[in-house]
């Protein structure tokens, strides 16, 4: 059986994208006889990270992660993330003459920018070392290639997403703290912080309602400067299903995101998608139809009223969980010049 060890500072409790694609991804590889373990903070001591708390940084060194790599008697290795684990698993993994994948998820150095006056330059410079020193480093979309592959990026590998199409789809019946709430329903999904620009959402002047499903540290700010939307906190399975559904415009007004898993939750759901024309959404709607992107994000969510639902959920169809993690165990086998990725190019 094909083992991959993937080393993840991403992870439970974190309630995110990284997380649930991974998760997501271990279970569609097991069903085709792969086995995907994990490597994360929760075996090692850990302080809490500046500005996010619940991301927990690792204090152990590269002895220990070089013994728990051999240890596990993986095929292969993969970094998912480039945290203190990242930094380590890449040094241990050279170190024994061997090479890695990585994944690269998150623009951490625009998140960073947003913070913190540092260059983007010097965060571009140190992600470029880390990930060009692997075989391989796989993006989700052409738009996020296209960027890094300017900034020197090198042996970029493509890896959509997908969504459960089985639990979020369309319903009739609204959650009932939503049943009150005059319409249409503008709604947002996602953590609730600084980088996913929710202000540019809740300061739009629109009819109906707003609603903002879930947490994060910029939640309570939020809630005291703008009492008329309803904020609901974090919501799971089939209640998050039943919210997304409930919407009439799914309004993504993140400026910094590689992809928005929640922009495919939204469609599958049949709910129509307001956004800014940037990375992401871009490469999800494009010229589907199941979308409005313009620069004048009021002007797009008042347009995406008028988008037809089944057609949302027709172009979330065409993505799937089992499509992608074939994807995600493609790339590593090709990048690791494996017989058994030439066959399934075959």
């Amino acid at each position: 059986m094909t083992k991959i060890l993937v080393v993840t500072d991403a992870w439970r409790p974190q309630v995110n994208g990284v997380v649930r694609t991974l998760e997501i991804t271990q279970g569609e590889l097991a069903k085709i006889g792969v086995e995907m373990e994990f490597l994360t903070p929760g075996e090692f001591r850990t302080l809490p990270c500046p500005t996010y708390p619940e991301i927990r940084l690792s204090l152990t060194g590269r002895s220990a992660i070089r013994r728990r790599i051999k240890e596990s008697g993986a095929d292969y290795v993969h970094l998912a993330t480039e945290g203190p684990l990242g930094l380590l698993a890449k040094a241990a993994v050279l170190a024994m003459g061997e090479t890695y994948t990585t994944s690269y998820h998150t623009r951490f150095p625009e998140y960073l920018a947003a913070r913190l006056p540092v260059p983007l330059s010097w965060s571009y410079g140190w992600l470029r070392r880390f990930h060009n020193a692997g075989s391989g480093c796989m993006v989700a979309t052409r738009s996020l290639d296209d960027d890094l592959t300017a900034r020197g990026f090198r042996n970029l590998m493509r890896w959509s997403r997908g969504v459960d199409h089985t639990l979020f789809h369309p319903r009739d019946d609204l959650p009932e703290g939503l049943r009150h709430l005059p319409r249409p329903i503008f709604l947002h999904v996602g953590r609730v912080s600084v980088e996913k620009n929710i202000k540019a959402f809740l300061s739009l002047n629109l009819p109906g309602s707003k609603v903002v499903v879930g947490g994060g540290p910029q939640l309570e700010e939020l809630r005291r400067a703008y009492p008329d939307v309803h904020f609901t906190g974090p919501k799971f399975g089939e209640d998050l299903a039943a919210h997304y559904a409930a919407g009439d415009v799914f309004v993504f007004p993140s400026l910094t995101d590689t992809f928005g898993n929640v922009v495919l939750e939204a469609l599958a759901c049949g709910v129509p998608v307001a956004a800014y024309p940037v990375m992401g959404p871009l490469d999800i709607i494009a010229d589907t139809g199941a979308g409005v992107l313009d620069a004048d994000l009021q002007k797009a969510a008042l347009a995406a009223l008028e988008i037809d639902r089944h057609h949302a959920r027709d172009v979330a169809l065409g993505y799937t969980w089992a499509k992608a993690s074939r994807q995600f165990l493609d790339n590593i086998l090709l990048a690791h010049g494996s017989d058994e990725a030439e066959k399934a190019a075959e």
